[in-house]
């Protein structure tokens, strides 16, 4: 049997942390990468929601008012022509 040089022994040791260092900053990144993937889910359900809101809304002020604009800025409604 050969033995290697502590040298190269040091190398391969080095090698080993950096990769086990590695793996686990892999690990970190999953996990937020998942933490990310539950956020946007459930931006997305709210944003389906005030979707929803606004089309009820819409509804609404459409047979109070009936068809048109409502400007923002002066709270006007302008019926469609």
């Amino acid at each position: 049997m050969t033995k290697i040089t502590e040298q190269e022994i040091e190398k391969v040791k080095g090698l080993r942390v950096k990769f086990d260092q590695l793996v686990n900053t892999i690990g970190q990144v999953e996990v937020q990468l998942y933490n990310l993937q539950e956020q946007k889910k459930e931006l997305q359900v709210s944003l389906l929601n005030i979707q929803q809101e606004e089309s009820s809304l819409a509804k609404e002020l459409e047979e109070k008012y009936g068809k048109g604009t409502v400007s923002l800025d002066t709270g006007e409604f302008s019926p469609n022509k």
